[in-house]
């Protein structure tokens, strides 16, 4: 019984001070109402703001600056005068004339900036020089149109007084094939006729005996 009694009385004094505490308590302030784009859409919205919204696959490929150009597409704004595809292309047309006349424009005046141009440095007056001709021995009219002339050279050595004999051949081209092994011929220089002539056939000075 003492204890059951014991019990009541806490009890009695708990609820007591909870009411005295209930009355010197200050009253709550009222809920004010939270501006529009507040944290609350964020809240409602998982706490995800616009600009750390997901973007989609396609536009995250694309560089800066194609996203930006999204972006103004993007743009609302009052929408323009209804226009038929031929008044569209009248209006394309007429700003490509304004772009080709602008063009035009800074083109002449980038001309009249530089001046006119110079001539230049006139072109030297040359004169072709007189063919070089030698004279050799044939030693090969194997191929067609083709002969071997070897050509002997006999100088004198400007050193030693020494007579140096030196042979050097080249391949000279016989349109008719009239020289033979063993002719002494006279070739001229002239232009590539192949990979290794650049002689020709002058004339035949001697036949082979």
């Amino acid at each position: 019984m003492a204890e059951e009694e014991k019990n009541e009385a806490e009890e009695t004094e708990a609820r007591a001070s909870d009411e005295v505490a209930d009355e010197t308590a200050e009253p709550a302030a009222p809920l004010e109402p939270e501006p529009a784009g507040s944290g609350g859409e964020a809240e409602a919205s998982g706490g995800v703001t616009p600009e750390e919204a997901p973007v989609d696959e396609a536009e995250a490929d694309l560089g800066p600056k194609a996203r930006r150009r999204l972006e103004r597409s993007r743009a609302s704004g009052p929408p323009g005068p209804a226009r038929t595809p031929d008044e569209r292309a009248t209006e394309r047309a007429s700003k490509r004339l304004g772009s080709a006349e602008r063009r035009r424009r800074y083109r002449t005046a980038r001309r009249a900036k530089r001046g006119e141009p110079g001539t230049g440095t006139p072109a030297a007056g040359r004169e072709p020089g007189p063919k070089k001709v030698r004279r050799g021995t044939v030693v090969s009219a194997g191929g067609d149109k083709t002969i071997t002339v070897e050509i002997a050279v006999v100088r004198r050595h400007p050193t030693y007084e020494k007579v140096v004999r030196r042979t050097s051949r080249l391949h000279a081209h016989d349109e008719a094939n009239q020289a033979q092994e063993g002719d002494v011929v006279s070739v001229v220089e002239s232009r590539p006729l192949s990979r290794t002539k650049r002689w020709r056939l002058l004339e035949v000075l001697e036949k082979a005996r």
